[in-house]
């Protein structure tokens, strides 16, 4: 199979390289399935680079990426064979093993292949992953939401995006901040009203108005350290702070008096570390939604397999309203 890998760490061009590797096989339990489009994230390339220093490799060899979809073409032991020629979306597939989805084929265990409902595409599919089921965790980890306020943070990033859809789909009220015209137009189209220019001095008194003085009730964050300060205020008594990524300052101090008055919960959601009750609770959820058609998918940009450098060099630059994927 034509694969990308890498056998060390470091810069994308630097080590990335696309070759011919064997066809892997599903071991018992496991499905290979024919990749049609792989996704990138965060996880995919801070791995690669070496993230606060880290240049030890997990393996001699890892074929990146965690998310992808395709069909499955052969089954391992103890999986029906009526499972072959299934549609998929993949989830976790590099989690802990050498062998990702940057590859014409990979191998996963079974429950990570999810059935992809007709009408739904294989880059549509490539989407949902790691973005999606960690939305789903940030949101509903700590009960239901109907009814309650949901500030999202970044609405069009990869897990935003899902987060305000999800949000709204469970019947909650969604607050989202955004940083641009564009950026609010794609927002509105998912069915969020209520929009927040971050770049705006206030924001915290604009929250607390549009909430009647009394705050949100989940906040999904993507930048815990920098929005700290904004989150403690502007959370209601008994709020839950839900985070999945403090990039910009990833070693904040915490305001513990201000969250202590407000009995505030604090969430930090490592996707991979997530229940299996979660995972099967995201998929269930997603799968329905999918069904109906309720859900949009945000798609930055597109790369062939050969160009994948690129595409990893996309991801590190940030700024990106949707996905970045790859095609096989």
């Amino acid at each position: 199979m034509i694969a990308a890998y890498y056998e060390k760490k470091g810069s994308a061009r630097e080590v990335l390289v696309v070759a011919d590797l064997p066809d892997p096989e599903p071991g018992p339990g496991e499905v290979r399935v024919r990749i049609a489009v792989s996704a990138v994230n965060p996880t995919d390339t801070k791995a690669r680079n070496g993230f606060k220093g880290n240049m030890a490799m997990p393996f001699p060899r890892v074929v990146p990426h965690q998310d992808g979809a395709g069909t499955i073409d052969r089954v391992g032991p103890g999986v029906s064979r009526e499972r072959v020629g299934e549609r998929v979306w993949l989830y976790e597939a590099q989690w802990q093993r050498p062998q990702g989805t940057a590859a014409q084929y990979a191998t996963v265990p079974q429950e990570q292949a999810v059935p992809l409902p007709d009408g739904v595409s294989f880059e549509e599919g490539a989407c949902l992953g790691i973005p999606a089921i960690s939305a789903h965790a940030c949101l509903f980890s700590d009960g239901d939401i109907a009814d309650k306020t949901v500030l999202v943070a970044g609405g069009t990033g990869a897990v935003g995006f899902y987060a305000l859809q999800l949000a709204h789909l469970a019947g909650a009220r969604v607050l989202v901040t955004v940083a641009s015209p564009a950026q609010e137009l794609a927002v509105r189209a998912a069915g969020v009203e209520d929009v927040l220019d971050r770049r705006v001095s206030g924001l915290n008194q604009r929250i607390l108005r549009m909430t009647g003085g009394r705050g949100v009730d989940r906040i999904v964050e993507v930048a815990f350290g920098a929005n700290l300060p904004l989150d403690a205020e502007v959370l209601a008594p008994g709020g839950v702070i839900a985070a999945f990524a403090s990039d910009a300052d990833p070693e904040p101090l915490l305001p513990f008096r201000k969250l202590l008055l407000k009995n505030a919960t604090l969430r930090f959601v490592l996707v991979y570390l997530v229940s299996a009750e979660a995972h099967r609770l995201a998929v269930a959820d997603l799968t329905t939604h999918l069904r109906q058609r309720r859900l949009r998918h945000s798609i930055a940009l597109r790369f062939p397999l050969s160009e994948i450098a690129a595409a990893h060099e996309a991801m590190e630059a940030g700024h990106l309203n949707g996905k970045v994927i790859v095609t096989l």
